[in-house]
C-alpha cells in the first residue's frame, strides 16, 4: 500500500518503492531523521552561530532582538564568513586529501611496492611530466611516474611560488588571482592558513575571510583535485566511453551482490579484477549463487563505471535504499558521504558493512583495511567474506526494484578532442564552431549532491532539461550525474526527447548524448581543463569569465561542494546554487558573494532553489557572454515545454542548416 506523500520525497519510482517499503516494516531512513529534526537551527541555516571558543556558543537574532555580536564582538558578517572559511577548508581537505592518496599510491607503484597494479596510462604520464618541465628522454614509464608523483606531493607542502598546475590557467586568471592575493601556494599551506584565520581572535576582516575561501578552493581546484584526476588516469587507465547502467535493478536477485561505496579508487578498481577471479566465482557458485554482481554508490560507482563499466546502483540517498532491497551481501565502503545509520539498517537484514580505508572507521562495521601492497589478495579476502554472506540472505525480504537505465560515460578532456575532431583531426574546434554559429547556446556543468531538503534528484532533472531544451550542453559529475544516468539522460537517443534542435544535431553529429559524464565529483576538475581548452581554442575569449559557461550545484550537500563553488568562481565563472550557502543572516556577506566577488574574480554565485528559475537565470547569463562575444543569434527556438520527452523531428530545420 502507498505510504502517502513518499512520491514527493524522489523523482525516481524505485526509491519511492523502497521508502514505501522502509516504511512498512518500520525502519527509519535520512527522511524519517530529517522529519525527527524539525525545526532546523534557524541561526545555522542562517550562518550566524559561532561556536570557535568556549565563552559561547553565541548567536546573533537577524531581526535586531538580543545581542547583535558575539561576546568576543564578531559581527554577524564576521561570524557567517568565518563559519563558511572552515566549510572552504573542510572541503578542500577532503579532496585534496583524495588527491595525496592517489599521489602516494602512484609513486609505491613506480617503487615496485604494488604488484596489484601498474600504470595504465603511460601516454599521459609522459605528457605531465613534459609539462611539468621532467626530461622524458631515456626514462622508463616507472622512472618518470615516480617523479612525476614526488613532484606532485611536493604541491601538498609547498611553501613558496604557486602550484604546478597554476600555469595551466588562462593568463587574465592568473593575473586576478595575484592581484587578490590568493594565487594557491603548498595545498596543506591553504588549508591550514585558511582554518588558521577563523581562530578566534585571528582574521575579524569578512572581505579578508572570503578571500580565504577562494585561496583554499582554488588550491582544491588547481591543486588536490586536479592531481587525483590526472593522477587517476596515469594509475588506472585513461576512461574512454562504454556503455553501463543505473538503478536499483542492476541488483540481481540469485546473485552474490556487493556494493562498493565513497569516493576512493583504488580499492574499488581492485574489487572488480578480484570480482572476475576464478576463486570468487567458485565460492559465489558453491554458496548457491549464480555469480556475483559489484556495482556502485556515489563517487566510487563513478570511478568504476567510467574505467570498467560497473553499473551505478544510486547517488547519495541510494545508500539506504540499496540496503531495503533485502538483496545486498555487503558494502563496502571507503571514504565520505557515507552514514553511520548504514550500521542500524543493515541489522535489519544480512548486509555486512566494511569499512576498509585508514581515514575513515565506523562504530558497528567490520573493518578490514585494504592493503594494497598486496591489493588482489586483499580485495579477495574483502569479497569472499560477502560471497559467504550469502547463504544468510532472507529471501522473503527481497525486493528489487525492476528500474534501471542504460548510460553512456567515460568521457573525459582529452576525449572530447577525439569525439569531435575526429583521430585525425582531433580538436575543439567544432564545439566553439558550434556555439560560435548558434547550434549550441553554451556549456553548463550540473554537479554535486543529493539532500533530503527536497525531493530527490528533481532539481537536477528539472535544471538539466530546461538546458538542454535551450541548447545548452551539459557537463556533469558526481551524484548530479548519477540523478540524469538514472532518468535516462545520459544515452544518444535522449538528444531526441530533450534536446533543442541545434545540439540535437551537434549530438546527432558525432553520437554522444546531450549530457556528458566526466566523472566522480573529484573530477569536476575536468571540467576545468575543458575550459582551459575552449580558450585554447579561440572566438570565445582568452579568460573564463568571457565563456558563454555557467556551473550550478541545485542539491548541494557537503562542504565539499562549497569548496567546489569557491574554485569554480575563484576561477570566473557563473555558479547557481539551490540552498543559499549559510551566509544569509549576514547580508554583507551574501551580497559579497552574489555581486562584489564579480569584480575580483570574474565568476559569482547566486541562490535559487527553483531549478527552472536556476536555468533561466543561466541561459540569461549565457546569452549575456554571447553578446559580448558578439557571436551570432542562435539558429532555433527554444524547444516547446510540451514536446520533452517526445522524439523531436524537424527535417526542414535539418535542411535549412545543411
Amino acid at each position: 500500500m502507498p505510504v502517502p506523500g513518499s512520491h514527493q520525497r524522489s523523482s525516481d519510482p524505485a526509491a519511492c518503492r523502497m521508502l514505501e517499503l522502509a516504511a512498512q516494516n518500520a525502519l527509519k531512513l535520512a527522511y524519517d531523521r530529517y522529519d525527527a529534526m524539525q525545526p532546523l537551527c534557524g541561526y545555522g541555516q542562517l550562518g550566524i552561530c559561532c561556536q570557535n571558543c568556549n565563552m559561547g556558543p553565541c548567536r546573533i537574532n537577524p531581526f535586531g532582538d538580543g545581542p547583535q555580536t558575539g561576546i568576543c564582538g564578531a559581527s554577524p558578517a564576521v561570524i557567517a564568513a568565518r563559519n563558511l572559511a572552515r566549510k572552504s577548508a573542510v572541503g578542500s581537505a577532503a579532496h585534496s586529501d583524495h588527491g595525496r592518496g592517489i599521489a602516494q599510491m602512484l609513486l609505491q607503484t613506480a617503487r615496485g611496492k604494488t604488484p596489484g597494479y601498474r600504470i595504465k596510462g603511460p601516454a599521459k604520464l609522459r605528457k605531465l611530466a613534459e609539462e611539468w618541465g621532467i626530461p622524458t628522454a631515456g626514462a622508463t614509464t616507472e622512472q618518470l611516474a615516480e617523479k612525476v608523483a614526488l613532484a606532485a606531493l611536493e604541491d601538498f607542502g609547498r611553501q613558496d611560488g604557486v602550484l604546478r598546475f597554476v600555469s595551466r590557467a588562462p593568463q587574465k586568471v592568473r593575473a586576478r588571482w595575484e592581484k587578490a592575493g590568493v594565487a594557491p601556494r603548498g595545498i596543506d599551506r591553504e588549508i591550514v592558513g585558511t582554518l588558521h584565520s577563523t581562530n578566534m581572535g585571528a582574521s575579524n576582516e569578512p572581505h579578508h575571510l572570503i578571500l580565504n575561501c577562494v585561496r583554499a578552493g582554488l588550491a582544491d581546484g588547481w591543486g588536490g583535485s586536479m592531481i587525483a584526476t590526472e593522477l587517476s588516469d596515469i594509475l588506472l587507465g585513461e576512461p574512454a566511453p562504454l556503455v553501463s547502467e543505473a538503478n536499483l535493478g542492476v541488483l540481481k536477485r540469485d546473485y552474490v551482490n556487493i556494493l562498493v561505496h565513497g569516493h576512493e579508487p583504488v580499492l574499488s578498481d581492485a574489487l572488480v579484477v578480484a570480482s572476475q577471479s576464478d576463486e570468487v566465482l567458485d565460492a559465489c557458485r558453491d554458496a548457491g549463487a549464480q555469480g556475483l554482481q559489484l556495482a556502485g554508490i556515489c563517487c566510487t560507482a563513478n570511478e568504476v563505471l567510467m574505467r570498467h563499466g560497473v553499473p551505478i546502483a544510486g547517488n547519495l540517498l541510494h545508500q539506504e535504499f540499496a540496503l531495503v532491497t533485502g538483496a545486498v551481501e555487503m558494502m563496502v565502503v571507503d571514504i565520505q558521504c557515507i552514514f553511520p545509520a548504514l550500521r542500524d539498517l543493515a541489522k535489519k537484514y544480512h548486509t555486512l558493512m566494511v569499512s576498509t580505508s585508514p581515514k575513515a572507521h565506523f562504530e558497528g562495521f567490520q573493518h578490514i583495511e585494504f592493503d594494497d601492497s598486496r591489493a588482489i589478495e586483499s580485495a579477495k579476502q574483502i569479497l569472499l567474506a560477502g560471497v559467504a554472506n550469502y547463504v544468510n540472505r532472507d529471501k522473503s525480504k527481497v525486493h528489487i526494484p525492476t528500474e534501471k537505465s542504460p548510460l553512456v560515460a567515460g568521457f573525459t578532456t582529452e576525449g572530447v578532442f577525439d569525439h569531435l575532431g575526429g583521430r585525425y583531426r582531433p580538436s575543439y574546434r567544432p564545439l566553439n564552431n558550434a556555439i560560435s554559429d548558434g547550434r549550441i547556446r553554451g556549456v553548463v556543468a550540473v554537479v554535486g549532491c543529493n539532500t533530503v531538503k527536497i525531493k530527490q534528484d528533481e532539481a537536477h532533472l528539472a535544471l538539466v532539461k530546461e538546458l538542454l531544451r535551450h541548447d545548452v550542453l551539459v557537463v556533469q559529475t558526481g551524484c548530479s550525474a548519477i540523478a540524469c544516468g538514472k532518468a535516462g539522460l545520459l544515452t544518444p537517443e535522449a538528444a531526441d526527447l530533450y534536446a533543442g534542435n541545434g545540439l540535437k544535431e551537434v549530438c546527432d553529429a558525432v553520437g554522444l548524448p546531450p549530457c556528458l559524464h566526466m566523472g566522480s565529483c573529484v573530477d569536476i576538475s575536468r571540467i576545468l581543463t575543458a575550459c582551459i581548452e575552449i580558450c585554447r581554442e579561440g572566438g570565445l575569449g582568452d579568460d573564463f569569465a568571457d565563456l558563454p559557461v555557467a556551473g550550478a550545484a541545485p542539491e548541494w550537500m557537503s562542504d565539499k561542494a562549497i569548496a567546489i563553488g569557491f574554485y569554480v568562481v575563484g576561477s570566473g565563472v557563473y555558479t547557481v546554487v539551490g540552498d543559499p550557502l549559510p551566509v544569509m543572516g549576514s547580508p554583507v556577506v551574501a551580497d559579497y558573494l552574489t555581486n562584489g566577488i564579480e569584480k575580483d574574480f570574474g565568476g559569482k554565485f547566486a541562490f535559487e532553489k527553483d531549478p527552472i528559475q536556476a536555468a533561466r537565470l543561466i541561459i540569461k547569463h549565457i546569452d549575456s557572454k554571447r553578446e559580448a562575444l558578439h557571436l551570432s543569434p542562435m539558429m532555433f527556438e527554444p524547444r516547446p515545454v510540451e514536446s520533452l520527452g517526445k522524439p523531436l523531428v524537424d527535417d526542414s530545420a535539418r535542411a535549412a542548416v545543411g
